[in-house]
């Protein structure tokens, strides 16, 4: 489409220069006419109707100069906006951002997108890849237990999501503290199971000693009171991940 823009352009910057042309060369021969005419005496008047009609010529050229000048300077600006702005602006900023080297992709993009576009099951799978990609990015985990409580309602699918998470990677302390507050929070808020939230939270406090994890859980722990009676058989399991996730760090 640009290329064709450019043709149309340079045959009117072409036409207009024709003109230009043309009317120089007629503004010569009525020179020439003029100049013959005074050296003949002028004997039958005609000099005035000839630079009469020469100034017409003239003013006409000047028009034509005009358009070829608004028309080149069109032809030039476009061929600068389409092509020169747009490989300065590329260089700009790849100097300018990343040293010149290719702009790292957003592993999250696609699901991201899709989860804009309600396609839940899609950003589920995309985020899922994501995670793969990245495996050090909690994210990911985190925006598919979103979506399956959110979007889904499916908490219990939210659940095994983020202990599917800590159960298969090692985390660094500030990850791995919030993914079990995720984790108990969804336990307390959308399955109503307060043993298992406490019993997480216990965990955080027994896992992350000395830290502002465990000060956070204790504080979590005085806001809920006490955790209730004996075991439900849904803490019971609880409890079992969360031994066997802490068997399984190094000590």
């Amino acid at each position: 489409m640009k290329w064709f823009v450019y043709a149309i352009l340079a045959l009117l910057v072409g036409g207009a220069w024709v003109l230009f042309s043309s009317k120089g060369s007629e503004i010569a021969k009525l020179d020439q006419e003029i100049h013959s005419l005074w050296e003949q005496g002028d004997p039958d008047g005609k000099v005035s109707q000839l630079e009469s009609k020469k100034q017409t010529v003239e003013g006409e050229r000047t028009l034509n100069g005009v358009l070829l000048a608004v028309l080149s300077a069109g032809l030039i600006g476009t061929f600068f906006v389409l092509q020169i702005l747009p490989a300065f602006v590329q260089r700009a900023t790849h100097a300018v951002y990343d040293s010149g080297e290719m702009v790292e992709k957003d592993v999250m993009h696609d699901a991201r997108s899709l989860l804009a576009q309600g396609e839940y099951e899609g950003a589920i799978a995309a985020f899922r890849t994501a995670a793969d990609l990245e495996p050090t990015n909690r994210l990911p985990w985190v925006e598919i237990a979103k979506i399956y409580k959110d979007h889904l309602e499916q908490p219990a699918a939210a659940v095994e999501t983020l202990r599917l998470a800590l159960e298969n990677h090692e985390w660094p302390v500030n990850d791995a503290a919030y993914l079990l507050f995720r984790l108990a929070e969804l336990y307390d808020e959308c399955l109503a199971d307060r043993n298992s939230a406490v019993a997480i939270m216990q965990q955080v406090i027994d896992q992350f000693p000395s830290t502002r994890h465990s000060a956070n859980a204790r504080h979590k722990l005085g806001e809920w009171g006490s955790g209730g009676g004996g075991l439900s058989q849904r803490e019971a399991e609880e409890r079992a991940f969360l031994e066997r996730m802490n068997s399984q760090r190094p000590s």
